[in-house]
């Protein structure tokens, strides 16, 4: 795996993290960046803690499977 795979899968695995705390205890989150209590935070949080989930399982998982893949021969065989 190079540097930069290994950086994807990283940033990605922190985003996860980050994700999912701001989705399971949005106070903390709500605390961090003195963001006010009340509806409009609260779905805002759980849809910006779902987006960066998903952001982070897209990223470590296209880093993961560009490293592990086999390469694709799209050339075409010619018989002689």
């Amino acid at each position: 795996m190079t540097d930069a795979n290994t950086l994807f899968v990283v940033a990605g695995a922190i985003l996860l993290v980050a994700g999912l705390i701001t989705l399971v205890r949005p106070a903390i989150v709500r605390r961090l960046f003195s963001i006010r209590d009340g509806e409009p935070a609260k779905y805002g949080l759980l849809i910006a803690g779902m987006m960066l989930t998903a952001f982070g399982m897209l990223l470590a998982g296209f880093a993961i499977g560009y490293t592990t893949a086999a390469p694709l021969d799209l050339t075409p065989q010619t018989s002689s």
